[in-house]
């Protein structure tokens, strides 16, 4: 009995070092990243700050003047964007592990507990929203319904029910211009809400080609997303729909001048013909890699032209 119940235990030890051994070293300032995505904040950063430039140049109003309110709103808006996306870790840690691209988060491999991950998420979302306020009120008013979208009617409603998990989702990818212009002037200009519709209109082809790619991972996990429900095929004609919206929606631009609605219409219509074109490859994944990494260099030009063509 006593060789048997040693045998047992150094096999417990040696699973337990086997488990730790996979286990990727990290620093806690990399777990501190992972938990709060740092990745969707950056971009996210990009449409705010543009939201923001593009308010105070249609009000008139000088940029170095108002860095205070750059400040609030840029910190603030990434403050709540964290805590957001670090509850969306707590939430998940049940079915991250089923995923290769989620599997060595923090909340998974237990680096970090889940009380404190809780506590972050509570910590910085109002710690963001108080930073907002001092922006302005309506600012803080849209970064809470971007934090309520996200973390009640994405996270923890439609994501693991629903095929349409990817457009509510795009509800608070599309928020953070608007806490942009908002911070600067609550008057919401239609430029605001055309910035809100074209980033609302980019997260589903942008998601479901990323979708496409992982859709093993996410049938593992159990998440219907619309590639593991209805098909590669259906996927395509969804993304091709949504390029189709994207099209009209620089006309409402136009105060940005011709070079900038050239721009804007010839990214959106190459974005289109990549599609076209990709078909050539005879295959989905690669297909969709192509669509993924164009949508990410549309974003980048798309919203750092509006900025440039402000100042020449």
């Amino acid at each position: 009995m006593s060789n048997t119940r040693a045998f047992s235990e150094a096999a417990l030890e040696n699973s337990e070092r086997s488990l730790q051994a996979n286990i990727p070293e990290t620093t806690a300032w990399k777990d501190f990243l992972a938990l709060i995505k740092v990745g969707i904040i950056n971009s996210n950063m990009i449409t705010t700050f543009t939201g923001l430039w593009l308010a105070l140049h249609f009000t008139d109003q000088h940029f170095f003047n108002n860095l205070d309110i750059v400040f609030y709103t840029l910190v603030g808006s990434s403050l709540i964007i964290a805590g957001s996306c670090a509850y969306n870790n707590y939430y998940d840690r049940d079915i991250d592990h089923l995923m290769e691209r989620t599997k060595d988060r923090p909340t998974v491999t237990g680096k970090v507990s889940p009380g404190r991950v809780a506590l972050l998420s509570i910590s910085t979302i109002a710690l963001g929203t108080l930073l907002l306020l001092l922006a302005s009120p309506a600012a803080a008013v849209i970064g809470l319904i971007g934090v309520f979208s996200y973390v009640v009617l994405y996270t923890m409603w439609t994501k693991r029910k629903y095929v349409s998990n990817t457009i509510v989702g795009s509800i608070s990818g599309a928020v953070p211009p608007l806490i942009g212009w908002a911070a600067v002037d609550g008057n919401l200009d239609m430029i605001a809400w055309a910035l809100f519709l074209v980033m609302f209109a980019w997260q589903p082809p942008h998601f479901y080609a990323l979708a496409m790619r992982r859709a093993e991972e996410y049938r593992a996990a159990g998440i219907p997303m619309l590639p593991v429900v209805k098909g590669f095929r259906t996927t395509k004609k969804h993304i091709f729909a949504w390029l189709a919206v994207l099209l009209p929606l620089p006309l409402m631009l136009t105060s940005l001048g011709l070079p900038f609605l050239i721009l804007a219409s010839a990214l959106n219509v190459g974005w289109i013909v990549l599609g076209i074109y990709a078909n050539k490859f005879k295959d989905d994944i690669k297909w969709a890699k192509a669509m993924f990494i164009y949508s990410l260099q549309y974003l980048t030009i798309m919203f750092v032209a509006m900025v440039i063509v402000t100042l020449i």
